[in-house]
């Protein structure tokens, strides 16, 4: 079917009838554009063309809540997709997140069962941290133990984020030292 051209306020006014036809027309003038902005955000082609044809539904079946007078037909047919994509990409994402904690939480229920894991207190990593310098000691702990980043240590601590990564890197050699020497079953007296 060829693309019919037509002026924005005349299309609203044929949509306005309801008729098959109007449809027909708005779909042929604005796919194109409706689409690009969905595939902007989806990645997948088939999710984004699915996408499309659910955004013209919605802009059919709420033609009636759209108020000239607020903006223009074009930019409410755009919201309509952006936010479309946008659940579709949450609602994705959602799914992703929770595959990952079943699996999480899987891992954690297998680790229980078999008793294997292991803390930092049984292999005595947290009494070779313990014999850092304290200014070490709270950084390290802070970033392996509590998961805290470098910058956030910056901030606690109000020091200069080149420091915190000073220390954290003097600490890390350390602990290598001494962990290897007991390894070794050497002292580390």
């Amino acid at each position: 079917m060829p693309k019919t051209k037509i002026s924005e306020t005349e299309l609203i006014q044929i949509l306005q009838t309801g008729s098959e036809e109007s449809f027909d027309i708005l779909y042929q003038n604005y796919s194109a554009a409706i689409f690009g902005v969905i595939s902007r955000v989806i990645q997948n082609r088939e999710l984004a063309e699915d996408l499309t044809q659910e955004t013209f539904i919605k802009i059919w079946n709420n033609f009636s809540s759209f108020d000239p007078s607020k903006g223009r037909l074009y930019t409410w047919m755009l919201n309509i997709a952006r936010n479309i994509s946008i659940d579709a990409l949450r609602s994705k994402q959602e799914k992703i997140a929770q595959q990952n904690q079943e699996l999480e939480n899987s891992v954690y229920i297998i680790d229980q069962q078999h008793h294997s894991k292991m803390s930092e207190e049984s292999i005595g990593l947290k009494s070779l941290v313990n014999q850092l310098p304290e200014e070490q000691r709270e950084i390290v702990e802070k970033m392996y133990f509590l998961g805290y980043s470098q910058s956030e240590i910056s901030k606690d601590f109000d020091i200069p984020l080149g420091t915190v990564k000073t220390r954290a890197r003097q600490a890390i050699q350390k602990l290598r030292t001494v962990f290897g020497h007991n390894k070794l079953g050497g002292n580390n007296d």
